[in-house]
């Protein structure tokens, strides 16, 4: 009899981070629990917060593992003695993983309470991750909050959330919290390169900036993506794919555009989004994109190039150090004030694409018109060019 097949993993799941190493754009996160274990200061919970997708939980997952590996408490968890595979696979008897959404009345909480006084089975200690933690009702944070304040010595709480206005403050206050950070552009493009690689997948380095640019700072959401990516078109990703799957404007076009607007060539901005419009293009993410790039701009100019921007990616940089070469900044903030206000009133628009041809059309006069400060500095120039009356009354006298 022929040995069954094994079911599809999803590329979020397969490569879930498994140690700190693996963890993506949350350097002062990883380095402080690792100081924590070294300095053996771990407190009696954490919580971690940030967006969708940066590792918040899988960040929890790994603090468990390092603390519970039969290695452990150790700076990185091994991955391979039984209570690290336990743990990564979800069974392990000493960390439980619970759904905030789904257990969160005052009856669930008390049953943990209850449970709190066993030791654990087999590791050093018995944690707790509460994954969408905001969602505990307020009298199961009631009933949690004498437990927190005061929990056995082998107890360890690891919260996980989206929302962390919606956790009262007295839960706030005796937990140590860890913002996540979205996740740098050029970092997501080059761990999907990674997993190309090893998945035998070719894909443009063009697709897959697009990839991670419509992932919005999510690893996972990126992966799952290129996971719909793949299954859409096979073996090879094109830029144009990704595009017209997920509603994208490529960079180039982007480019293109706060060129047009920057020069004032108003039909030009107009053809670029009836371009867009006619091909499904998400005008609101186009925008917000837009924004994103004038913003961009403003830092190389104001910093004359100097500045950093680790979202970007080496041929994005390139490009903007070239846009913004002799750039008035005054200007291109009008037009980022123009921006700011169609992107506040576009979400309940009848027609975003005249909202957006309008805004465009505001653009780019402001970039024509002069400002004071270009007025009064060019007459500052001019005065230092005109010579001095003391000067040409000199020169007349005989």
């Amino acid at each position: 009899m022929s040995e069954e097949k094994k079911s599809y993993e999803v590329l979020a799941r397969k490569y879930r981070p498994q140690a700190f190493a693996d963890v993506y754009g949350q350097d002062h996160v990883v380095r402080t629990l690792r100081n924590a274990i070294e300095s053996e200061r771990v407190a009696h919970a954490y919580l971690f917060v940030g967006p969708r997708g940066t590792g918040k939980t899988s960040s929890a997952r790994i603090f468990a593992k390092a603390l519970n590996c039969e290695k452990g408490p150790t700076l990185e968890p091994c991955n391979e003695c039984s209570n690290c595979v336990e743990i990564s696979e979800g069974r392990s008897l000493d960390v439980l993983e619970i759904d905030g959404a789904s257990n969160n009345g005052v009856e669930q909480v008390r049953e943990l309470r209850e449970s709190v006084h066993f030791m654990p089975t087999r590791a050093k200690y018995k944690i707790y991750i509460i994954d969408e933690v905001h969602m505990l009702s307020t009298g199961a944070f009631n009933a949690l909050l004498k437990t927190l304040e005061e929990p056995p010595s082998h107890v360890k709480f690891l919260f996980a959330t989206t929302e962390p206005h919606k956790i009262p403050s007295t839960i706030i206050s005796r937990v140590q919290r860890f913002d996540l950070r979205r996740i740098p552009t050029g970092i997501i493009v080059e761990n999907l390169e990674r997993i190309c690689k090893l998945e035998a997948i070719k894909a443009e380095d063009k697709a897959l900036l697009a990839v991670a640019r419509g992932a919005e700072g999510g690893m996972r959401d990126a992966l799952s993506a290129l996971d719909q990516l793949i299954a859409f078109e096979g073996s090879e990703l094109k830029e144009e794919d990704v595009l017209s799957v997920f509603g994208l404007v490529s960079h180039e076009r982007i480019v293109a555009l706060a060129q047009a607007a920057i020069d004032g060539e108003i039909p030009a901005c107009i053809d670029h989004i009836a371009s867009f419009d006619e091909k499904g293009k998400d005008l609101q993410r186009m925008l917000q994109e837009l924004m994103e790039h004038f913003r961009n701009l403003l830092l190389m100019v104001y910093t004359n190039g100097s500045i950093e921007l680790s979202e970007l990616t080496k041929n994005q940089r390139e490009q903007l150090v070239k846009q913004a070469k002799d750039l008035d900044p005054g200007r291109i903030t009008r037009m980022v004030d123009v921006l700011i206000d169609t992107e506040g009133s576009l979400r309940n628009a009848l027609s975003k694409r005249i909202q957006v041809e309008m805004a465009l059309i505001r653009c780019a006069r402001a970039a024509t018109q002069i400002s004071i400060d270009e007025v009064i500095r060019s007459i500052t120039d001019l005065k230092k060019s005109l010579p001095i009356d003391g000067d040409d009354s000199e020169k007349k006298k005989p």
